[in-house]
């Protein structure tokens, strides 16, 4: 049984400048990636959902990282159905654009032609490489846009996406209920079984209208994963900037506790199981994180 657990990011603004977590001497960007790696065995960048990564700091990432530390690496935002925001795009792609799109706030995936299409998703996988030539690529982490829907598109955009992305494992995490509400909970464990990807269990308020219930169950044998959104529902929804004023929330020692016997259940039915904090206000994740690794090596 092998459990992985660490954070979503460690390059937080919030939690670099409470000093909290990194020593006095860990100012560049190295010393951070160098402190992390020596505390937590795996980490989700979520950078990549902001912009496209580049090869050069991939590289970079694996070079200073253990031989066994691994990266689960978000999808860029445009391949999820989120709103994107032209400037994001690399300068010739912008210039690529038709005009009638150029001039847009936002772009959506189905506003883009195919052939800039095409070119992005060469480009994002391209930027994987470094970290899947040292081993170091664990899955890359699409989650999807709470108004993709259960329906005939929002299947045909999953399938889309696990076929873009070629020999690649994905962790899909949905975020709009029609995918696990009631009779459709089995039938969407199967699609994501066919598919080959790993369902992410998500822990996250309950009683808001755009959360998912946890569902505790595999879908891949390579993998597992649980990520844990904090359950603020006074923040779930919040309109700011910073994921810190969203998922502000400090899991108790007896919530974790409580998710040592699920999180064993899961882990004995895969090859590896990550466990990944997406609170982040302050050292929060880091914290929580810790504690959890405790807890489970109690066991």
């Amino acid at each position: 049984m092998k459990i992985l657990v660490g954070t979503a990011s460690w390059t937080d603004k919030s939690l670099i400048d409470s000093g909290k977590f990194y020593p006095p001497e860990a100012k560049s960007p190295e010393a951070r990636l160098r402190h992390y790696a020596s505390l937590f065995p795996m980490v989700e960048v979520d950078s990549s959902y902001y912009a496209m990564p580049s090869a050069s700091t991939a590289q970079l990432w694996a070079e200073r990282t253990p031989a066994d530390f691994v990266f689960n690496v978000k999808s860029f935002r445009l391949f999820t159905g989120h709103a994107t925001q032209p400037k994001v795009l690399h300068s010739d792609i912008r210039t690529a654009l038709p005009e009638a799109l150029a001039g847009k706030k936002n772009l959506y995936y189905k506003d883009l032609p195919i052939p800039v299409l095409d070119e992005l998703w060469r480009r994002f996988k391209q930027s994987l490489e470094p970290l899947a030539g040292a081993g170091k690529l664990a899955a890359v982490h699409f989650q999807f846009a709470p108004w993709v829907i259960n329906n005939r598109d929002g299947q045909a955009h999953v399938r889309e996406c696990v076929d873009r992305m070629g020999d690649h494992l994905l962790a899909v995490e949905f975020r709009n209920k029609t995918w696990f509400e009631g009779q459709h909970r089995s039938a969407t464990l199967e699609f994501e079984r066919e598919m080959g990807v790993a369902n992410v269990i998500v822990d996250s308020p309950t009683h808001t209208s755009n959360s998912v219930e946890p569902v505790w169950d595999v879908t891949s044998t390579r993998l597992a994963v649980l990520r844990l959104h904090g359950r603020n529902e006074e923040t779930w929804n919040i309109k700011s900037e910073a994921a810190s004023d969203r998922f502000n929330y400090d899991y108790s020692d007896d919530e974790l506790r409580a998710l040592v016997p699920q999180i064993h259940s899961i882990a004995e039915k895969v090859d590896v199981m990550h466990v990944v904090f997406n609170v982040n206000h302050e050292d929060q994740g880091q914290r929580n994180a810790l504690t959890l690794m405790r807890l489970l090596s109690e066991r």
